[in-house]
């Protein structure tokens, strides 16, 4: 009887150590398949944080602006079809902040550059603003093409066309023309920039980034125009200004419509360029009565002129003529003509509202369409 129990009781401890090997093969096996679940889970997420998803080229919006971005709205509905094909940089004055209370648009926020300079119409702080923006724009690999704009600029096609547009030539586009007619060059500039590179042109271009690094990285040709490349005195500021002897003598030197396009004529980059803005601006003013549409700006739309045959007029330009080289552009995208503007200037606010309002009311089916 006793031998039954002590062979019983060595069964029962032969089997519960049997369980308990068991149980211990078995958690091990699932601590294993825990362990190799945790580490393919952390090796995937770190995958996803080494390696983030490959983006394509952007293209950075250069803003140059007072103060507020007062068509900030239209833009808004612009960028949203973006994606992350486009970053934004903005000059105002030293010291605006674009913040909750300075703009309604999401993609303003905080967007303003840190290290801005206070801007004179005709002065050289107008290029030295721009050379500003493409330092910080240049930060971001990404960034591919450069394109500047007012704070009155509108766009006139969707972000989708206007992308492609843009991307699908590898030219820079630069309005540059020979200046013959109005004796702006200084001859002191003479021998660092020979009268043969002077250049003249809209400063509302889109630079490659090639072209962008060398605004930014010129020492020489942005000294030539601080000293010499000056606007001549308009008889409304004599009073406060001297009054030069003999204003004859005075070269009137807009800075920013002969800097980008000279320097990139005394680099030899004039080969890889379109020599033509995407920016309309409307110049002539000949049958205007207004009073404050005449001089040297351009023509300010006004919300009376915010139709839909305003801008069926500029959509359908698909030709440029400049007179002092006898040249005619044919303007053209992947080799086939098209329209030759993607942007236009100088709108008023309640004249480009008018014109989102429109886009809402179905009223003008073209507006930021292709």
């Amino acid at each position: 009887m006793k031998r039954n129990k002590l062979v019983q009781h060595k069964w029962k401890k032969k089997l519960f150590a049997l369980i308990l090997v068991v149980f211990c093969l078995g958690s091990l096996l699932f601590m294993q398949t825990r362990y190799h679940h945790v580490a393919g889970l952390v090796s995937l997420q770190h995958r996803f944080v080494s390696e983030p998803e490959v983006q394509g080229p952007k293209i950075a919006f250069l803003f140059i602006a007072r103060n507020r971005l007062p068509l900030e709205m239209v833009w808004d509905a612009f960028f949203r079809g973006g994606d992350s094909k486009f970053s934004i940089f903005v000059h105002c004055r030293p010291g605006f902040l674009l913040n909750k209370a300075t703009t309604r648009s999401p993609y303003f926020l905080n967007r303003q550059v840190n290290d801005s300079v206070q801007v004179e119409w005709g002065e050289a702080s107008m290029i030295e603003a721009e050379r500003v923006l493409l330092r910080h724009a240049l930060s971001d690999p990404l960034n591919d093409r450069f394109v500047f704009l007012s704070d009155s600029c509108i766009p006139l096609y969707n972000f989708s066309y206007t992308y492609d547009y843009i991307m699908s030539t590898s030219t820079s586009f630069v309005d540059s023309f020979a200046d013959t007619k109005e004796g702006r060059y200084n001859p002191k500039m003479d021998p660092v920039i020979p009268v043969y590179n002077w250049r003249k042109g809209s400063q509302w271009g889109v630079l490659t980034r090639k072209h962008a690094k060398v605004v930014v990285e010129d020492e020489t040709v942005f000294l030539m125009f601080q000293r010499y490349c000056k606007k001549k005195p308009l008889p409304e500021f004599w009073r406060a200004h001297y009054i030069p002897a003999d204003t004859s003598k005075v070269h009137n030197c807009i800075p920013d419509e002969h800097y980008v396009q000279t320097l990139l004529a005394q680099k030899g980059l004039e080969e890889e360029i379109t020599r033509r803005s995407l920016t309309h601006t409307s110049w002539d003013i000949s049958n205007s009565r207004e009073y404050d549409r005449r001089g040297w700006h351009p023509v300010t739309y006004k919300y009376s002129d915010a139709t839909p045959m305003l801008l069926n007029f500029i959509k359908e330009i698909d030709n440029i003529y400049f007179e002092t080289e006898y040249r005619r552009e044919w303007c053209s995208s992947k080799g086939k003509p098209s329209t030759c503007f993607l942007f236009a200037r100088k709108f008023t606010r309640t004249a480009a509202l008018r014109l989102l309002n429109m886009v809402s009311s179905c009223m003008l089916y073209n507006f930021l369409e292709e």
